[in-house]
């Protein structure tokens, strides 16, 4: 059984002390390998050095998160553009919209998304979107740009059965990660609702971290239980579960 983290933090200092014990944790538990979405370009150089550690298990993604779109944000993106022209990467990501903190920066947000959708596609790679009480303007915006080019996952997917069917609509997979086992998270009453070959799995470690390690640090090797909540909603082996994310995670990244 293989298993694909496709989104996941390992740069951050949550693992600083511990990386190599996380990696072999997550090998343990047959995740064999992790897609590391960017958030700045503060994290730049920690994210390249993690894949120097772990050149065979460790794929980035290059992007602008939402949540550190500011004033400044046209400077920013061009510290990322720069990266991007300079090699290759597996993804745009992650990118989108977040109106759960703040809308200060509501019209910048939208246009960073819009232009680093533009560089996914002259690129033909897919997009890793994030979308927090956002989904509707999201979809709006890349269904106004859809071209068969355009592809990518849903991250962190805690939506409705309608929302889930507009985005796979339009070519989207869905990531599904510890919010499936959250007890009153409701994802688990509609996922068997959603055709399988249409979701990939994540953990967005350190965070959301499913039961029965809510509220502590997530990481890669916690993909267990979310595989086997899966498996409980789909009526499926774990077997099949993995065999299935797995393919799918590998059509997204089709460089992979």
């Amino acid at each position: 059984m293989k298993l694909i983290d496709t989104h996941c933090h390992l740069y951050l200092e949550d693992f600083e002390k511990d990386i190599d014990k996380v990696i072999n944790r997550a090998n343990q538990c047959n995740v064999t390998d992790f897609f590391l979405p960017a958030i700045s370009s503060n994290h730049i150089s920690s994210m390249y050095e993690l894949e120097t550690r772990f050149p065979k298990k460790i794929k980035l993604m290059m992007g602008l998160h939402p949540c550190s779109v500011d004033e400044n944000f046209k400077e920013e993106l061009d510290q990322i553009k720069s990266e991007i022209t300079k090699r290759p990467f597996y993804a745009i990501g992650e990118i989108g919209l977040d109106y759960y903190w703040s809308k200060k920066y509501q019209k910048h947000q939208q246009e960073a998304f819009e232009i680093q959708i533009e560089w996914a596609l002259n690129l033909n790679l897919p997009i890793v979107i994030h979308t927090r009480e956002s989904f509707e303007h999201a979809y709006s915006i890349l269904k106004s740009k859809k071209q068969k080019k355009l592809r990518g996952i849903f991250h962190c997917f805690s939506g409705s059965l309608k929302q889930a069917f507009q985005a796979i609509d339009i070519g989207f997979y869905l990531g599904i990660g510890g919010v499936v086992t959250f007890k009153n998270g409701g994802l688990d009453k509609i996922l068997n609702r959603i055709p399988i070959d249409r979701i990939v799995l994540e953990t967005d470690a350190p965070y959301l971290s499913p039961s029965p390690y809510r509220g502590k640090r997530n990481e890669p090797a916690y993909l267990e239980f979310i595989v086997r909540k899966i498996s409980e909603c789909y009526n499926e082996s774990p077997e099949l579960v993995a065999e299935k994310t797995t393919q799918n995670a590998i059509k997204v990244f089709e460089t992979y």
